[in-house]
């Protein structure tokens, strides 16, 4: 739950209220890495809330999943419209997780949820450029599609930094492409491949990071090992897209 940072860093017994606000605008306190604002709200089970550079609370032990989302599920934890959600997927988890970025209810594959927000703020900020891949299967005229998914493109009047697109085969008279972008703009690979001319008919996202969706089962989960949070936390320093 959201609150305002004077009342958490008070509950803490960190500082008094009044003594919070001093401490806000003296930069001292950082919410996900960036200095806060004075009247800013937070959720302490989820942000990473530091002052002078220590985190408010002790380090616990996180959770960190990787889904199979598949199609018709909608990525949140509750919907007000009684669709399935990937909370239905995921119960029995042990931990009060929540989905890192998004994946529509008409796509599948790899979704990661945790309850680390230091880690979700990293994958989800721009400055990072964290790669995507999807596998796309799509119908119409491929040779002159693929040089448009190549860029250079807008959505909404904002030029999209050029994806990486391989055609991979054909199967039963879809082609199969795979399309890797590090931005995550609403529906971003299907408006694409509709600039290109291009029908897409599945979407199903394979990668994220160096992280891999693999075998795993639609509507299966399982956690992270060390050696794929180690590549997340590494971010995309060592990534090319």
């Amino acid at each position: 739950m959201e609150e305002r940072l004077q009342k958490i860093l008070s509950a803490s017994g960190v500082v008094s209220r009044r003594g919070a606000e001093a401490y806000i605008q003296a930069g001292r306190v950082t919410v996900n890495g960036r200095k806060a604002q004075l009247g800013e709200k937070a959720d302490p089970e989820r942000d990473d809330i530091r002052v002078d550079g220590r985190p408010l609370r002790a380090p616990e032990e996180r959770t960190y999943l990787m889904l199979y989302k598949p199609r018709g599920f909608v990525t949140t934890l509750s919907d007000e419209k009684g669709r399935r959600t990937v909370a239905d997927l995921i119960k029995g988890c042990g931990a009060r997780v929540w989905p890192v970025g998004r994946l529509d209810l008409d796509s599948e594959g790899l979704l990661l949820l945790t309850d680390d927000g230091a880690l979700t703020h990293q994958l989800l900020h721009p400055s990072h450029e964290v790669e995507k891949e999807y596998h796309v299967w799509v119908t119409g005229d491929v040779e002159r599609g693929i040089p448009v998914l190549r860029g250079p493109l807008e959505l909404d009047g904002v030029p999209l930094h050029p994806a990486r697109v391989r055609f991979l085969r054909r199967e039963k008279g879809e082609s199969v492409l795979s399309v890797t972008i590090h931005e995550g703009r609403n529906r971003q690979v299907r408006r694409m491949c509709a600039l290109a001319g291009l029908e897409v008919r599945r979407l199903c996202r394979v990668r994220e990071g160096e992280v891999l969706l693999g075998d795993l089962l639609p509507g299966r989960w399982r956690k992270l090992t060390p050696s794929e949070l180690d590549a997340l936390r590494r971010g995309g320093a060592d990534l090319q897209e």
